[in-house]
């Protein structure tokens, strides 16, 4: 707290006769300077590149223009003031491939910062670069797409860009590269496929990159990627520098500021023409570092929130929040997120702790993207969090119902399945704990307020993204470890499959983390984010060693789309067609009944079975059930005494055709 409050006080914020008196923390300031154009950053033609910078507090601007990334030498043009605190430049050559910045004057600080709204940056992201973006197409882009009917007809499967292709046995050439992601023909141990051809042959239906959006140097240095001697560094990716730009250390050279971007536009295109949609996790909550950032440089005291003492907002715990509901900052997270929709055909986004941006933000973002494709997902961490915002502003599950089109993970649901995240020796309903049935029924019912007793937050289930595991905390299979401790290989395995079972069963949208498939495990560790490779690549190896758990969820991902019932899309037609049936203690019994969601099957009976001991649980009287799949769990049904017998853990679904 010391080091804040000094840093603090070193802030300056501006000679306040540049903005009449009016301070930058007011809401007259907002009002005053609020600025709507779709002209801000440099907009680049061969004949001349207009640039436009939003900087009211700022008594003098100027625009510096680099041949280089590294060159010391600059040529510095001034800019003009204009309406509502912008400063303007206009340069009648052609600017192609130049790197330049911006240099501020504020109070009497000269502060020099990337432009907030660069599209293009030099190594390291220190400096913007003006390029011809219609030359960063690659040879086959195009704007078609895989159809998606409904979100919930959605698959979506997490993955790092250096996880996926960075093991020795992967096949892919391209390893820990955008092009990686782009690759086919690829086979590893076994002789199985790898890379692209596998997402494709395991069916799922969006791939979700962890951030790709270019981040800290203190990161990831992308100097020391591209000379090899920085091949140990390894980061999530959560510390962002320039919203606009991809990273470039997924990129086969950083030095060429182009080619970052051409080779995420194949990566994305090659994913299309398999199809296959992608999801972008952006983080626009917090800035890498709230002192030094370009948006602190360049407007002090309005990007981020800050306490009645002066000192930031830290309800992300990464030192700085942002303050998404002042209309600038607002403004560029809408302007960033629509630019990646249209210039890099991104099909989602998800928001790293969205429930510390604001209601009126995530309705905008949707809003915009929904007249550009309305197929695009939103999603989000709807974590309920403290920051320096009113709670009935901020875009958490307890808003849902004010953000319609915007899915939050269920966090519930994923603590009900396999115990607290934080609390690794606690089982959940797989792992041996009683008295989580309404947790799961509450999930396989989407969330939503199903009845007086089964009550969820979400108004629609598309508004539920419902997931055992992801980046964050244990996999499910070291989560299994530590909370199953006595149980052996083949019951944990068991364990393992029902929660799978449960999240590609339950009403909403499905999300695997990568590698779940094939009980994945980072050897114990519960927070990765800057782990060696090794804890975190994905084990081509033990894809070959778990083959017949590969099979058991892409069997799972048929059994969903093969089955519209699991898929309905109005609370209306849950609250119709699903029953919850009795059950004993550690199972969940429900039917989809009457052709749910225009099923070819009259009826389903789905049965989450937890308890390893061998259990009778009674049919409900509507036609003759077959076993559609779980086989292996029971001894059959007896049509006449209309009684299914269970041996073990495991999810079954019968059919009445």
């Amino acid at each position: 707290m010391a080091v804040q409050q000094e840093r603090k006080m070193e802030t300056d914020y501006g000679d306040p006769a540049v903005t009449g008196g009016i301070s930058v923390f007011s809401q007259e300031f907002d009002e005053v300077y609020r600025y709507d154009g779709d002209d801000l950053g440099a907009l680049y033609t061969p004949e001349r590149t207009s640039f436009r910078l939003w900087a009211p507090t700022a008594s003098e601007a100027r625009l510096r223009l680099y041949p280089a990334w590294d060159s010391p030498d600059y040529e510095e043009l001034p800019m003009t003031r204009e309406r509502c605190g912008t400063w303007a430049a206009e340069v009648e050559h052609d600017l192609q491939n130049t790197f330049y910045t911006y240099y501020v004057r504020v109070g009497r600080s000269w502060n020099e910062a990337v432009d907030p709204y660069a599209k293009a940056v030099g190594v390291n992201g220190d400096r913007g670069v003006i390029v011809d973006l219609t030359k960063t197409n690659p040879e086959r882009w195009t704007v078609e797409k895989p159809q998606l009917a409904a979100p919930t007809d959605a698959v979506i499967y997490e993955l790092h860009v250096g996880d996926f292709s960075v093991h020795p046995e992967s096949g892919i050439r391209y390893k820990g590269q955008y092009l990686g992601l782009a690759e086919t023909g690829t086979r590893g141990p076994g002789n199985l496929p790898t890379g692209l051809d596998y997402l494709k042959q395991l069916g799922i239906t969006h791939v979700q990159l962890l951030p790709v959006q270019d981040y800290a140097k203190a990161s990831v240095d992308e100097i020391r990627t591209a000379t090899g001697v920085g091949k140990d560094q390894y980061n999530w990716g959560y510390d962002p520098k320039n919203y606009n730009v991809p990273e470039g250390s997924y990129a086969s050279d950083p030095f060429l500021p182009a080619l970052r971007i051409t080779e995420l536009k194949r990566a994305i295109q090659a994913m299309h023409d398999h199809g296959l949609r992608v999801i972008l996790d952006v983080v626009y909550n917090h800035i890498y570092d709230g002192y030094i950032a370009n948006l602190s440089r360049l407007v002090p005291g309005y990007y981020l929130r800050y306490k009645p003492d002066g000192t930031f907002s830290n309800g992300s715990g990464c030192g700085n929040d942002c303050a998404s509901e002042r209309p600038m900052m607002s403004k560029l997270i809408a302007d960033s997120v629509v630019y990646w929709a249209a210039e890099y055909h991104v099909d989602g986004f998800r928001f790293d702790l969205m429930g510390l941006l604001d209601v009126d933000t995530m309705n905008e973002i949707r809003r915009r993207l929904d007249a550009i494709d309305p197929s695009i997902l939103l999603l989000g961490e709807g974590w309920i969090m403290d920051t320096e915002l009113p709670a009935e502003r901020r875009a958490n599950l307890l808003q849902a119902a004010r953000m319609p089109g915007i899915a939050h993970f269920n966090g519930e649901l994923r603590n009900a399945l396999k115990g607290e995240v934080f609390t690794p020796e606690q089982p959940g309903f797989i792992s041996g704990r009683a008295g989580l049935e309404r947790e799961i029924q509450t999930g396989a019912a989407g969330s939503i307020h199903f009845n007086a007793n089964i009550r969820g937050f979400a108004r629609e289930p598309a508004q539920t993204v419902n997931f055992a595991e992801c980046h964050d905390n244990h996999t499910l299979w070291d989560k299994l470890a530590y909370s199953a401790p006595k149980a052996g290989d083949a019951e944990r395995r068991r364990m393992h499959r029902l929660a799978t079972a449960i999240v590609l069963t339950s009403q909403g949208i499905p999300f695997l983390h990568a590698g779940q498939e094939f009980l994945r495990t980072k050897g114990g560790l519960d927070n990765s984010f800057r782990a060696q490779a090794e804890v975190n690549r994905l084990d081509w190896g033990r894809r070959a060693e778990y083959r017949d758990e590969v099979e058991y969820v892409r069997s799972l991902i048929v059994l969903r789309k093969e089955h519209p019932a699991f898929r309905l899309r109005t609370a209306e037609a849950i609250q119709r067609h699903l029953k919850f049936e009795p059950a004993a203690e550690r199972a969940v019994a429900y039917t989809l009944r009457d052709h749910a969601g225009g099923d070819r099957a009259r009826h389903l009976y789905v049965l989450y079975h937890a308890a390893a001991d061998k259990c009778i649980f009674p049919l409900p009287e509507l036609g003759e059930w077959q076993i559609i799949f779980g086989e292996d769990l029971t001894d059959g049904v007896n049509c006449s005494s209309g009684k299914l017998v269970v041996n073990g853990i495991g999810m079954i679904v019968l059919a009445v055709w």
